[in-house]
């Protein structure tokens, strides 16, 4: 594997680097679109989900940066794996989550519906949503038959994808 790091980089490399740290940024932008903009609101689960594209932007534009001061190809071909890695724990997060969601296993213990304390007083409403976030085991909504959590499961996917292909790909000048 070290050696297939130290092949030269190329245009493969480049496209990968810019497509991945463009595409993790619009993908946790949309998510905080549809948090700040439509109030849907995130479980503890959801926010945990974001940590690979917070991590992955930085990392996948120090490659991109890498290839364009012609760095040591080790250094690009590292940061794209990196970033791989990062969207493969993000996949995982998200089919976890999804399972918890289409409830095929309980999701963590201090972010299910049955922990949430229902208020029966109307002037707390405000404020219990405040303080309560969402349960982890309830989608706030499907599109095209997959919740947040299941659009992260393909997102995820396909940024791994790119990220070990263009880890290990010949460099296409």
């Amino acid at each position: 594997m070290a050696f297939a790091l130290n092949n030269p980089v190329g245009k493969v490399q480049a496209w990968t680097a810019g497509i991945m740290t463009v595409g993790l940024a619009a993908t946790v932008g949309t998510a905080l679109g549809f948090e700040h903009l439509a109030g849907f609101m995130p479980c503890k689960l959801c926010l945990e989900e974001r940590t690979p594209y917070y991590i992955g932007v930085p990392v996948l534009a120090a490659a991109w940066l890498s290839y364009g001061l012609k760095w040591p190809p080790i250094l690009t071909r590292g940061l794209i794996l990196i970033g791989a890695l990062l969207m493969t724990y993000g996949l995982a997060l998200a089919a976890y989550h999804t399972g918890v969601e289409l409830k095929y296993w309980p999701g963590p213990t201090d972010c299910s519906a049955a922990t949430m304390k229902v208020t029966l007083d109307a002037g707390n409403l405000l404020g219990d949503l405040n303080t309560h976030p969402p349960a982890c085991d309830s989608a706030p909504g499907f599109f095209l038959g997959l919740s947040f959590a299941g659009w992260n499961v393909v997102a995820s996917l396909f940024f791994a994808a790119i990220g070990y292909y263009g880890a290990f790909a010949k460099s296409g000048k």
